[in-house]
């Protein structure tokens, strides 16, 4: 799921929404990442409740998701092939993460809408 550079930033629907935010630090080992990334990014495109998804990386990586509802997180979290792929997310890529759930309840644009 390669993005142009116009659609980095996701164009979400008027609030509220919510926001998974993903913030986490890589270790040294890169083998397979990449494919898994993008993996994860189109699996989850293709969910119910999916409004967009951000991310970057620089010292530390952030990647923000947007959904219509929490039960959409939900269903997001326990989604076999997303469950599997958080295996080796612990065991190799990731040194440490957290994962945060918020409800939008305004956004400011410039440039998009």
């Amino acid at each position: 799921m390669n993005q142009s550079e116009e659609s980095l930033i996701a164009e979400t629907p008027e609030p509220p929404y919510y926001a998974v935010i993903f913030t986490s630090r890589r270790t040294t080992v890169d083998e397979g990442y990449a494919e898994m990334a993008e993996r994860m990014a189109l699996l989850a495109s293709r969910q119910p409740g999916f409004l967009g998804i951000e991310s970057a990386r620089d010292r530390v990586g952030i990647t923000v998701s947007y959904w219509s509802d929490l039960e959409s997180i939900k269903k997001w979290k326990a989604n076999v092939e997303h469950m599997e792929a958080q295996r080796p997310g612990r065991e190799k890529w990731y040194s440490a993460y957290t994962t945060r759930i918020a409800r939008v309840e305004r956004d400011y644009s410039h440039g998009l809408r």
